[in-house]
């Protein structure tokens, strides 16, 4: 098998042509180890590589799966992987190696998927851009000055450039929304609990993260949504198999649906043009599809986001503790990144009281969009408020991290808690990705749809958000989208 071949298919279908016996999974496997040797340079998409491991289970009798034999790479967060270096993208954790798979691990390998490699993040999974000390920057394949996303950016950028077809990501804040946005491609952040993360956690950040993958084609996440159902022991939510397979659900033409859109900016920012161009094009799409579309006011205000959401970065200090538990040795400010060091501080500074009020909030939110949803099937709105930003842009200044480091030696809590600088920050990462924090605080499916591509040639998201547990009717529009419009020939130019 060639590249040029690879590229024509994607995870289904290359599975496909191993079962048929038309290539070997080991052949498959050659040519996303080529290409990540090739172009990875680069991208700095993937962080580490088992590739010889990888050769050995290629050769070995495959399961009888539709997914068997693709080859496939894991987020370095959130999937503990037996054996293998865990970093968190961080120096803290370099030497860390589990002992044991998470069970969505377990399941992707006992599927047949052929993990060969690991991707990269920010660390912790904090910001929405992949710049970690530990790794260096993650670069968008469109644009190599642009950003590819984070926290999920290193897969992303992996699956745009063609590396391999589907890959393994997490979202606690938009972390699959945000660089399937940016690197073209679909991404599903599926309904709180409807996959399990155990055993290494039970609600990560608190019931914000939900793990799973992003992609280039809608059938390819539904097959591997599929596939990965289902609890494991101790788990806090238990959702019970939907009668449909998520993956008959994407050649099912959906029903006429109400569709409500915003493209308010909470924080009462412009938001760019592109993006209002790409909700334009994509509500023209739907109402040629026989959807109707009413635009409603956006239904949360800044402070579900700077106190709201911003709040729960307190589990932040509690990862530090727990990792630093896990790996023998607690976590010191000399190890971690300043912003990563600066949310310690902040979450061991608020109150319990604080925290509680905070999540308390969450159900405010939530009955508003069970209001919501009373009359509308999905909520639709911009996935950024801009087009993907250049690598660097949303980093700390010098002058902020030299106040901050001053800050937080002199142990200054209430002028660090109230400070504009720690406000500014919060503010303008927040005002990148002010919608996609919403679903993680409400716990609903939501999804990232590569619909328009700016005059720069920069991929432009639209999100489209159901109701909790309804994942079923975000995969028949995003099939009925993707058929209207495919985009999965629409490759950058790397």
């Amino acid at each position: 098998m060639k590249f040029e071949e690879y590229v024509q298919y994607d995870a289904i279908g290359l599975a496909e042509l191993i079962k048929n016996k038309e290539v070997t999974a080991l052949e498959v496997l050659e040519v996303a180890i080529e290409r990540t040797e090739q172009i990875n340079p680069k991208l700095n998409a993937v962080v580490l590589t088992f590739y010889d491991k990888a050769r050995k289970r290629a050769q070995e009798k495959l399961p009888d799966h539709i997914l068997a034999g693709v080859p496939f790479m894991l987020k370095d967060l959130e999937f503990y992987l037996a054996g293998e270096p865990m970093t968190h993208g961080s120096n803290a954790l370099k030497k860390f190696v589990p002992k044991e798979d998470s069970f969505m691990v377990a399941k992707m390998k006992e599927i047949g998927l052929n993990i060969f490699g690991k991707t990269n993040t920010p660390e912790f999974g904090i910001t929405p851009y992949t710049e970690p000390k530990a790794n260096g920057v993650t670069k968008n394949p469109w644009n190599l000055e642009h950003s590819a996303g984070g926290s999920s950016g290193g897969s992303a950028s992996a699956v745009a450039a063609c590396i391999l077809p589907i890959a393994a990501a997490g979202d606690g804040g938009g972390s699959i929304r945000i660089p399937s946005s940016a690197c073209g491609l679909f991404g599903l952040k599926p309904s709180r609990g409807r996959l399990t993360l155990g055993p290494y956690s039970g609600e990560a950040w608190s019931g914000l993260v939900s793990s799973f993958a992003l992609s280039r084609t809608v059938r390819d996440s539904a097959a591997l949504l599929d596939s990965l159902l289902g609890s494991s022991p101790g788990d806090p939510i238990i959702f019970q198999k939907p009668e449909n397979t998520f993956l008959s659900e994407v050649g099912n033409t959906p029903k006429k649906l109400k569709i409500a859109f915003s493209t308010q900016h909470p924080f009462g920012e412009k938001v760019d043009v592109e993006c209002i161009n790409a909700i334009n094009h994509t509500i023209k799409i739907l109402t040629d599809l026989g959807h109707e579309i009413e635009e409603i006011p956006l239904p949360y205000e800044e402070a579900t986001l700077t106190k709201v959401f911003f709040m729960m970065m307190a589990d932040v200090a509690a990862d530090l503790d727990i990792l630093g538990e896990m790996r023998g040795k607690m976590i010191q400010k000399d190890e971690v990144e300043l912003t990563t060091w600066l949310l310690n501080v902040l979450g061991r500074s608020f109150s319990a009281r604080d925290f509680a009020y905070s999540r308390k909030q969450w159900n405010v939110i939530s009955r508003r969009f069970g209001k919501i949803h009373e009359t509308y099937d999905l909520w639709l709105c911009p996935t950024l408020s801009r087009p993907p930003i250049k690598n660097g842009e949303l980093q700390v200044s010098r002058v902020e991290e030299l106040a901050l480091k001053s800050a937080i030696g002199l142990g200054v809590l209430p002028t660090l808690k109230n400070s504009s600088i720690v406000d500014t920050i919060a503010k303008r990462t927040l005002g990148y990705i002010p919608y996609t924090p919403i679903a993680n605080m409400t716990g609903q499916p939501s999804m990232n749809v590569p619909l328009y591509w700016s005059k720069s040639n920069l991929p432009i998201g639209v999100m489209l958000t159901a109701k909790m547990g309804d994942e079923a009717t975000l995969f028949r529009i995003a099939g009925q989208l993707e058929e209207a419009q495919p985009w999965k020939n629409r490759r950058p130019n790397i």
